[in-house]
């Protein structure tokens, strides 16, 4: 575990030649774990209702702006279907709490996914469940869930989201998906509004406690249509920054290169990877959805960013000396 003197020390006074030699050693814990395998993970967003109103969201239940859509069932199927195709052995279903969506929907949708293509992993991003449906979803066959903490101070997290959600019950979950015996993601955004080297501090110190498998961190990216629309975004520095410390702290993690740092930075994912990162999440949402799924402005969602162009994602990996392969990409315990 770092201290919290020298995670402050990389975020404000480390020069250059520091921080390369922090990245060249995040570097070398990722390869000596996973080899230069980068994992690739076909991300489906298959519904942009929420029930829930945090400040930092898009797709928040307050947001009148936002067109809403939400996949039928053989729409997910038929993305998952494309992505075997091209390649991915892994598939997210990520969504906002949709309540449209039961229970046995979930269940049926992972079920029929695992029984279509054996090989495969699902992963599941839908937020606070009880116990009881987690277990539901995970005899249905889901492999793993990921769920952001966003912050792990009490005070920094009521800043951030509506008096109903607590700290306690996101903490609750993950503590949950463990025991049941999901592959766990946990995670954060990186310079959100409030955060502070105290805040950072805490969530370090809660992975380091949970011992997740996956840990999600990108940019705040502010977007236009929620409270904090004229806060200032988070940094690629930082980001890359807290990418290699939690590489160091445990070189198994599994830990991605995600869309936002390829939205605030063209080489974004690339420069994620050689900070220690080695997941990438391309989009296989049908391609008129994928605008509207708008956790924060100017997402990018087209072109090379899209999961079905694998070939210009692989081709941009093996420039900096990496290799996208097809495997479900466990974690190495």
């Amino acid at each position: 575990m770092i201290t919290k003197d020298e995670l402050e020390h990389y975020l404000y006074d480390a020069d250059e030649e520091q921080l390369e030699a922090l990245y060249s050693e995040a570097r070398e814990k990722t390869i000596k774990v996973y080899g230069k395998n980068i994992y690739i993970r076909g991300l489906i967003e298959f519904t942009n209702y929420c029930k829930n109103d945090c400040l930092y969201c898009g797709i928040r239940r307050s947001n009148s702006s936002l067109k809403r859509y939400r996949l039928e069932q053989s729409d997910i199927i038929d993305c998952a279907n494309e992505g075997y195709e091209l390649g991915y052995r892994t598939f997210v279903l990520q969504g906002g709490e949709d309540l449209s969506f039961s229970d046995q929907d979930i269940c049926d949708i992972v079920y029929n996914i695992k029984s279509l293509h054996n090989d495969v992993a699902v992963t599941l991003s839908i937020g606070e469940k009880e116990k009881t449906t987690y277990k539901a979803y995970f005899d249905a066959g889901a492999d793993r869930y990921l769920l952001r903490h966003e912050t792990a101070d009490e005070e920094h997290y009521a800043k951030l989201h509506p008096e109903e959600m607590s700290l306690t019950n996101r903490k609750r979950c993950l503590y949950d998906l463990r025991d049941i015996g999901f592959q766990v993601g946990c995670g954060f955004m990186v310079g959100s509004p409030y955060q502070n080297p105290d805040t950072l501090y805490q969530d370090l110190c809660f992975i380091d406690e949970l011992k997740p498998h996956m840990v999600g961190i990108g940019p705040f990216i502010s977007h236009k249509d929620t409270p904090f629309k004229d806060e200032a975004n988070g940094t690629l520095k930082s980001t890359r920054i807290l990418i290699a410390l939690l590489r160091l702290m445990n070189p198994r993690l599994l830990i991605p290169a995600t869309t936002s740092l390829a939205t605030i930075a063209p080489n974004g994912r690339e420069l994620g990877i050689l900070s220690g990162a080695n997941v990438v999440m391309p989009n296989l949402s049908p391609v008129r959805f994928r605008e509207l799924y708008a956790l924060y402005d100017g997402k990018v969602c087209m072109g090379e960013e899209a999961a079905q162009c694998i070939n210009c994602i692989r081709e941009r990996i093996s420039d900096i000396g990496y290799e996208v392969i097809v495997d479900r990409g466990d974690y190495k315990a």
